[in-house]
């Protein structure tokens, strides 16, 4: 017989592939944004650790970029990698899948989870877009007969539909143990980690298809004068026709990116943020495996 006080605490990793919310799940399951959203595909480019402190124990979440099969170039490989060892570190994935769609990807995706040997739980998000809810049911059941997940829940991560009942799933798959972090810390990335990732964000959301693939963000200066940031921010393109697009003309498209950049900021870190931001050319960088690890796509991404 199980005791009730007994606490929990493990790593739980998010895999799927691109653009299925696994971002958004994670925010939703914090309570506060952590991990940047955009609706576009591999938004997601480093695992991102979330912490959640609860009375039953700690969850630490362990967002991961989307396991995909597009592209080939040094930055599509770094991704999967990162998802990939994502998976066999962890006690526990949740495998996030679209409601009413199943793709190689998704296959991809569960063949990962599946040769790591992790107990998986499968999550149906999205379910608030299916019109016709008869549909679900036989998605559900087909999804099941896949693997032997531990559960299958559907859920919405954009209205956070069952997403508490999502949570108790989680803390009761989870090994006993204390607390690893203490209970008010929520991510083991830096500020600094966060300020690039907002400047980025608005680089997803605000451009083309094709350039924010092309762009990566570097913080050059991170300091705190008088309770105040002061953030040196640089977005590095690979062609100068890209950086003519980012800039726009005369300068109004890069100057709509680091005001909302800086206002997310200043949501984040609860202070007045300064935000200057330029943008460069580095050639090539996304198919330079030197060029990434520089611009921090390394393997030793956790930092405190």
């Amino acid at each position: 017989m199980s005791n009730t006080n007994t606490r929990r605490c493990g790593y739980v990793a998010i895999i799927g592939r691109p653009n299925v919310g696994k971002s958004t799940l994670l925010n939703r399951m914090l309570g506060q944004k952590l991990a940047i959203t955009s609706h576009k595909a591999q938004t997601t480019r480093h695992s991102i650790l979330g912490i959640k402190s609860l009375p039953q124990g700690q969850i630490l979440f362990v967002d991961t970029p989307g396991i995909h099969q597009r592209g080939a170039n040094a930055l599509n490989r770094y991704l999967n990698r990162t998802a990939r060892s994502a998976i066999g570190d962890t006690d526990l994935v949740l495998l996030v899948v679209e409601a009413l769609r199943w793709t190689d990807e998704d296959a991809q995706a569960l063949e990962a989870v599946i040769e790591a040997a992790v107990p998986v739980i499968a999550v149906v998000n999205k379910v608030d877009r299916v019109a016709d809810k008869d549909t679900l049911l036989p998605f559900l059941q087909t999804l099941a007969q896949r693997h032997d997940f531990k559960d299958v829940i559907p859920v919405s991560a954009t209205k956070g539909d069952q997403v508490d009942a999502l949570e108790r799933l989680v803390v009761t798959a989870l090994p006993e143990g204390e607390p690893i972090y203490p209970e008010d810390q929520v991510t083991n990335r830096s500020q600094r980690f966060f300020a690039a990732e907002l400047v980025r964000e608005q680089l997803m959301q605000r451009y083309g298809e094709e350039l924010p693939y092309r762009t990566t963000v570097e913080i050059e200066r991170f300091e705190e004068r008088e309770g105040r940031y002061r953030i040196h921010a640089l977005i590095w393109v690979e062609r100068p026709s890209q950086k003519g697009i980012i800039i726009g003309k005369q300068g109004e498209a890069l100057k709509a990116v680091a005001t909302q950049a800086r206002l997310e900021m200043q949501k984040l870190f609860d202070c007045s943020v300064h935000l200057e931001v330029w943008v460069k050319v580095k050639k090539s960088w996304s198919s330079d495996e030197a060029a990434l690890a520089s611009l921090g796509y390394g393997d030793a991404q956790n930092e405190r």
